[in-house]
């Protein structure tokens, strides 16, 4: 049974330094409501900037993870929070930060799962989602690089092995773990960061590293850990499980699965992540796997003023709160468009794609309670993108996040794919009026 999602009570704060940018950091943690997830805010940047730490914001940089936003604005070394909320079943969180880099602290989880602690973690009324592994996944990221998740019953399990041979002192360390949040806090949360230390100079003259020193990183030479003592003998590989959580949590639910990965980094965890995300995608479009918010086309028909031939959503997978919507439309030769558009070449017209992007997102914004019976009229189109055709035979998978919602307003980024790919993409700002347009 899929659990209730959960926040923090009241707000906090913490403030360190940036392992890599070596700029000192503030922290602010809050509360946020349920379906909204974990949100960055840059208030260091004109009109400070959201992230949602999510797999559509996911960057990779060397030895850290980054989410981009839809202005640019990033936020580096996410993983070490990432995984807290990962390992404490804490998924809806506003963090407020300073500067590019989240502050390094020990090393580790450890100063972030004890804050998230003493904020207290409260229960929220809405399910949180669930990935069932049901069927091996599978990534392979150069060599002897690999990370499969299993099926496993039995909830979510994670397995690590790390290989340094011929290196004298690390050699080959094993750990295996059922992640809940007692065993996350007590075995995975205080395993700090490492380096070998013929590595570290590199790092430095690329620009990494600058805030790092042997009090919050193991800096591991041939004769073993340079000023500082592990705090496990195999804490290295406990840190890697650290890692892998936060990029985990990328993927926007709790995973029911055994992950093995064999000497993986951030780059080949996030792309787990990302195949994960494709296969949910795939079983969502093909109706095996349907969740309970979403809406059949009775349903839409309900909320929505459009009728044949304008309504152009034919079933909405899923909606998360206000915050996100996912939606398919079924493109046919039928469509009484196609008569007399390229008739001989039947291509969908990009702006009937901007339409159907346009009545998700307008599903979206009904959701929020003091909207309903309201009618979003679409303002006005930005940074409107076509990547591909649209053809008969095609299935448009919609995706709409809502980016702000205040003051009778809506702004919302949409996407539309087929197969995967990018087909379109439009910001989209709506009034939401009490009565429908004449």
């Amino acid at each position: 049974m899929p659990r209730n999602q959960r926040s923090v009570q009241r707000e906090g704060s913490l403030a360190g330094r940036a392992l890599h940018s070596g700029a000192e950091v503030k922290v602010r943690i809050r509360p946020a409501p349920a379906d909204s997830g974990v949100t960055f805010v840059r208030v260091d940047l004109p009109g400070s900037p959201r992230i949602p730490a999510d797999a559509a914001h996911l960057s990779t940089r060397e030895r850290r993870t980054a989410i981009v936003g839809e202005s640019g604005a990033e936020v580096h070394t996410v993983e070490h929070l990432l995984a807290c909320c990962m390992g404490m079943r804490v998924d809806n969180l506003i963090v407020e930060i300073d500067a590019a880099e989240m502050p390094g602290m020990d090393g580790s989880a450890k100063n972030f799962a004890e804050l998230i602690q003493s904020l207290g973690i409260v229960e929220q009324k809405s399910p949180r989602r669930e990935i069932v592994v049901d069927e091996p996944v599978a990534v392979a990221a150069g060599q002897d690089v690999s990370l499969v998740a299993f099926p496993n019953d039995k909830g979510f399990k994670v397995s690590y092995t790390l290989d340094y041979r011929p290196h004298p002192h690390l050699g080959v360390q094993h750990v295996s773990f059922v992640i809940d949040e007692a065993t996350f806090l007590r075995e995975i949360a205080p395993a700090r960061t490492f380096v070998l230390e013929k590595e570290a100079t590199q790092l430095r003259a690329a620009g990494l590293g600058q805030g790092a020193t042997t009090d919050n990183t193991l800096v591991v030479g041939d004769a073993g850990v340079v000023g500082n003592t592990p705090r496990w003998p195999d804490e290295f590989a406990r840190h890697k499980v650290l890692d892998l959580l936060g990029d985990l949590f990328l993927a926007g639910a709790d995973l029911v699965g055994h992950v093995h990965a064999h000497r993986t980094g951030h780059a080949a965890n996030l792309k787990l992540v990302e195949r994960i995300v494709d296969v949910v995608r795939q079983r969502e479009i093909e109706g095996r796997l349907r969740r309970p918010s979403g809406l059949d086309h009775q349903q839409i028909k309900r909320i929505l003023p459009h009728r044949y031939p304008m309504l152009m959503v034919d079933r909405v997978i899923e909606i998360e709160g206000f915050r996100r919507a996912v939606g398919v439309k079924n493109v046919s030769i039928n469509e009484p468009f196609f008569q007399g558009h390229y008739p001989d070449q039947p291509i969908m017209p990009g702006v009937l794609i901007v339409e159907a992007m346009a009545q998700l997102a307008g599903l979206l914004l009904l959701r929020k309670l003091e909207l309903t019976g309201r009618v979003p009229v679409l303002l006005s189109i930005d940074r409107v993108k076509f990547r591909r055709a649209v053809v008969p035979g095609d299935q448009i998978r919609l995706e709409a996040e809502t980016i702000r919602l205040a003051s009778g307003r809506g702004r919302v980024q949409c996407r539309a794919l087929v197969q995967g790919k990018l087909a379109a993409e439009a910001r989209l700002n709506f009034a939401l009026t009490e009565e429908s347009p004449a």
